[in-house]
């Protein structure tokens, strides 16, 4: 077995480990909450129960919020929401990772062999294309990011007029699993300015390139009609993204935050590394400048990341926001998003930094080395099941918790459909997962009219608490019971509130009948709320107080 093959073979290897918990453990593996169960698994899971994946521009999701826009959530045509059409949610969830991982690593593979180390180098660009498919991608972005590698290596195909049928497959494949407005429309800007850039420097027009662009930027438009259609075109629709207000930093706030984005990333974009790539790379400028060696690459990506960081930052500042009259798209589009490019960049960084190194220090290939081992061995540790493990979150089975909550259902004894939930102190996500009809939620888009109808059942604690009050008013995207004791927290256990204070008179006006509460509500009465039954499985982390209004 020759070198290569034995690498690759290892690196594969390693892969299926990391994958194995999803495949051994099932439903009893732990997995990320935020901005993934508590949201888009669940908008899938009701997508594909209510059969409405196809639904008209016009149509509803009935289940939650007394009917979320089919348009708010994503389109058909994505893969990833496909999946849950085919599989049940789990497995879909798994497949996704799965094919997130052998895409990252396959891309970055490709793009470092091809066009940054042509020969030799087989043990850095396989080590560094395996540590970026251990990246721990947003789950639901599909190949928003995984993909990115593999999207840069078909453009510079394009570039360098060696391009194929597998590059043009490419290019019309990702758009059906990734997210033009997280990432790829940034990525397509930035190759269409690279483009325009070296068609002014030439004087000639790279019409292959051109054409890819052109592809890749119709088929993400058509993809994405749902968008397009409520954003520009659907008059009667009114978003609560039309309230949004982000702009909460002062200019050394958003200093600070920039710099915090660019040590360390941000929650979507969770890059790992602030520990060994970036030291790394720091250490390949330094001795770029003793030696006097060329990184010129080196510093573009250094300085391409701190401008992405920046720009991140500078969406949440006040003076940013101060132009939203002027340029109303600030309250619908975050141009922050750019900072999703920085992962590609920086692992592309950690390879030229571990190949200045090899090459310039004494010792430097077992420095190399170590060091790329370590960053491996680093982000295999951040695997869902471990790093959920180390924080004690539930399972996925454990966090719907169905067997629980069938039982609530068969207590009640009502069709779902015929009345209303709201969920206090858990995730209303939960309810929904297990087919209750919520009036609360989580969605990217809502009418505006039903926030205001909401916030009058909440308004008595938001006026308690100036952190959730602005949090609802200047976002607004999770519908939640907030309540002044229990803050941004939603997985209570063992808990009592004795000032809750709701308007119940408009919860029953939208339709509100049920309470399911994962805290013990000690002034019910006052709220007219009557306590019906306190539910506890063994299998369920879960206290469930089910509240009738009265």
């Amino acid at each position: 077995m020759t070198r290569h093959r034995l690498l690759m073979t290892g690196a594969l290897v390693l892969i299926f480990l990391y994958l194995s918990p999803y495949y051994i453990l099932g439903e009893d593996t732990r997995v990320r909450i935020h901005d993934n169960l508590d949201s888009n698994v669940v908008w899938y899971k009701l997508m594909a129960d209510t059969h409405t994946l196809f639904g008209g521009l016009h149509s509803v999701i009935p289940n939650m919020m007394n009917g979320v826009p089919r348009n708010s959530l994503g389109s058909e045509f994505d893969i990833g929401l496909i999946l849950y059409v085919l599989f049940k949610p789990f497995m879909a969830y798994t497949l996704n990772q799965t094919f997130m991982r052998f895409a990252a690593f396959l891309g970055m593979y490709l793009l470092l062999k091809r066009h940054l180390f042509k020969k030799g180098e087989e043990a850095l660009v396989i080590g560094t294309a395996l540590c970026y498919a251990f990246l721990p991608f947003w789950p639901s972005g599909g190949l928003s990011i995984a993909g990115l590698p593999l999207a840069l290596y078909a453009f510079l195909n394009f570039r360098a007029n060696q391009q194929t049928k597998w590059d043009w497959l490419i290019i019309c494949f990702i758009p059906f699993y990734s997210s033009f407005i997280l990432s790829f429309c940034f990525f397509i800007g930035c190759m269409g300015i690279w483009w325009l850039a070296e068609a002014l420097k030439k004087r000639k027009w790279h019409i292959p390139w051109l054409s890819a662009l052109i592809i890749m930027t119709t088929l993400y438009l058509a993809i994405n009609y749902r968008v397009i259609y409520e954003m520009f075109i659907q008059d009667r629709f009114l978003s609560h993204r039309e309230e949004f207000s982000r702009g909460t930093l002062n200019t050394l706030e958003m200093i600070g935050r920039a710099v915090i984005y660019f040590v360390i990333g941000q929650t979507h974009v969770i890059r790992l590394t602030e520990f060994i790539v970036l030291p790394t790379i720091l250490i390949a400028l330094y001795l770029g400048y003793v030696y006097k060696k060329k990184v010129d690459l080196l510093w573009w990506i250094f300085g391409l990341c701190g401008l992405f960081s920046f720009l991140i930052a500078a969406y949440y500042w006040q003076g940013t926001w101060t132009l939203e009259k002027s340029f109303p798209i600030i309250r619908s589009f975050n141009f922050g998003r750019i900072h999703f490019l920085e992962p590609v960049l920086w692992y592309i960084g950690f390879a030229l930094a571990l190949f200045i190194i090899k090459t310039t220090c004494r010792n430097g290939r077992l420095v190399s080395t170590l060091l790329l081992i370590s960053q491996i061995v680093l982000l295999f540790s951040f695997n869902e099941q471990w790093k959920y493990t180390y924080y004690h979150f539930p399972t996925y089975r454990e966090f719907y918790s169905p067997a629980l909550f069938q039982e609530i259902k068969k207590y009640i004894g009502q069709p779902p459909s015929t009345y209303r939930v709201i969920s206090i102190g858990i995730h209303p996500a939960i309810a929904a997962y297990n087919g209750f009809y919520t009036l609360d939620g989580y969605v990217p888009s809502y009418p505006l009219k039903y926030k205001h109808e909401f916030r009058r059942i909440i308004s008595p604690e938001l006026k308690k608490n100036d952190r959730l009050r602005h949090y609802f008013d200047d976002w607004g995207s999770r519908c939640y019971i907030f309540v002044d004791e229990l803050g941004q927290h939603y997985m209570y256990r063992h808990k009592t509130i004795r000032h809750l204070q709701l308007n119940i008179k408009a919860l029953q006006e939208m339709g509100g009948k049920y309470v399911l509460s994962a805290v013990r509500i000690a002034n019910a009465k006052e709220n007219h709320l009557v306590m019906q039954k306190k539910f506890t499985r063994p299998s369920s982390p879960w206290t469930i107080y089910l509240y009738k209004i009265s």
